[in-house]
């Protein structure tokens, strides 16, 4: 008999083990990952974000394929790359036939909702329940305050069904309007390699700064709701940072500070706190990696992304071997189609119109746009002509080469091309063909993709290009 009691409990055990978890996404929008304590920053203040890191598992080597807000969210919610799901530009729209968590999750028992920033379209293809608290604009000034009661209720619903919450916050976004910017005060900034030194740029990247730990805040405010629910240790909670800051040579670029992203994946008692991993992960792998550890079925020809579920339990050190990047600038400004590829340690870049210079509008406060958020941009046309390093930073983001190769894993912020160097010719080679490869297999044509008319027939649903 007591064989019999013990082998049940064993059992009774084991089917808890497996049981799915919960799953809350926290999503800062447009941080560079790096300005990140946990990434290395030197300036930003986020102890909630670092106590996260302190207990999961941070991913060194993380990306998204299209660093600009809808493409990203697009590729994370349906786990395919831009051109295949067809949100392949800013401001665009995914194809009918696409499907995304809510389609995939649902089946499984879960309630899948999301809150604050949504940013993708149509209805159809990301059927999400809508909660409350969040602001979900982005460019408002002041952000709204936020509320934690939409967050509660949608957590503590239904204690029989696992829920997975999107939380998308709009934090760092433009305009740096929140937080308190006296924290950091301009003199005493460390910038980066990759951006201009004036007095403006000091200016706003004490702003930019406020505004990430604010959204720190934001993320401990979260993380208390689900501590306060009783379903913390049930639960995978995951931020990232999505795309880069909107600095020059961060968002609506490829290079690093553009496409990598920060990710923090916490589970309690099943993922080891205070862990890294230099696996090479995507926004795509996501939705099949929380498929994986749902108890379900994904079919490998419906994803461009692959499950790292083996990664997140410490069962595997290594995951894809490349990651990819498109970008399309349209409507953003002049058409500038750039593609790229990383497999973590090298990064090969290619502009596929090099003879054009790269404009975008919003980030160099284009009047009309209604976005003059970036006074900063006139200060370093202004001192490109006495200052080497800005007149550097400036060329290197207005004009660039045909092909770009960088040894990430040594030069972090991408300043020193070797491409053409005969010593690194087979590794440019190499990522050359395989960018090839891929494009092929997404059926990207490349500098087509990125004009008005492919722009415009996005927007209505009738996308020209990309494979079904």
């Amino acid at each position: 008999m007591r064989f019999l009691l013990y082998g049940l409990l064993v059992s009774a055990a084991c089917l808890h083990a497996q049981s799915p978890p919960n799953v809350l996404i926290i999503m800062a929008d447009d941080c560079t990952f790096n300005d990140l304590p946990a990434y290395g920053g030197q300036n930003a203040k986020t102890p909630h974000i670092d106590k996260l890191a302190r207990e999961g598992l941070l991913f060194e080597r993380a990306y998204l394929s299209e660093a600009m807000c809808q493409p990203c969210r697009a590729e994370l919610f349906s786990g395919q790359y831009p051109t295949r799901n067809g949100c392949a530009w800013n401001h665009s729209a995914s194809r009918d036939s696409v499907t995304s968590m809510p389609h995939h999750l649902g089946p499984l028992g879960y309630r899948v909702g999301l809150a604050g920033k949504v940013h993708v379209k149509p209805k159809k293809v990301f059927p999400f329940e809508e909660v409350d608290g969040f602001d979900s604009n982005c460019v408002r000034n002041p952000t709204r305050p936020h509320q934690m009661s939409g967050i509660s209720e949608f957590i503590r619903r239904d204690q029989d069904k696992p829920f997975c919450l999107v939380v998308a916050l709009v934090e760092p976004h433009v305009p740096w309007v929140m937080g308190d910017a006296s924290q950091y005060p301009p003199a005493k900034i460390k910038l980066p390699p990759n951006i201009a030194d004036t007095a403006r740029t000091r200016q706003d990247f004490s702003s930019y700064l406020a505004e990430i730990t604010y959204m720190d805040g934001q993320v401990g405010e979260i993380l208390k709701v689900l501590e306060e629910s009783g379903k913390a240790n049930d639960t995978l909670v995951l931020f990232t940072s999505e795309q880069g800051s909107q600095f020059p040579g961060c968002k609506w670029t490829n290079w690093d500070t553009g496409i990598h992203t920060g990710l923090i994946a916490r589970w309690p008692e099943k993922i080891e706190g205070g862990s890294t991993t230099d696996a090479v992960v995507q926004y795509a792998d996501i939705l099949p990696t929380l498929l994986t550890l749902a108890g379900g079925d994904y079919n490998e020809k419906s994803y461009d992304g692959r499950s790292f579920a083996g990664v997140l339990r410490g069962e595997k050190k290594s995951h894809r071997q490349y990651a990819y990047g498109v970008h399309n600038n349209i409507p953003e400004g002049p058409r500038y189609p750039v593609r790229t590829v990383t497999d973590g340690e090298w990064r090969y870049i290619r502009n596929l119109l090099p003879e054009e210079i790269y404009i975008e509008k919003h980030l160099m406060g284009i009047k009309g746009t209604g976005a003059l958020n970036n006074p900063y941009w006139a200060t370093w046309l202004r001192d490109s002509w006495n200052n080497p390093h800005t007149y550097k930073v400036v060329r290197r983001y207005m004009r660039r080469p045909a092909d770009q190769l960088y040894h990430t894993a040594e030069d972090p912020y991408e300043m020193s091309n070797l491409a053409g160097n005969p010593e690194f010719s087979g590794i440019q080679k190499k990522l050359s063909m395989e960018l090839d490869r891929w494009m092929k297999e997404q059926g990207d044509p490349g500098a087509a993709q990125d004009t008005q008319r492919a722009h415009q027939a996005a927007k209505e649903g009738k996308h020209l290009y990309g494979a079904q």
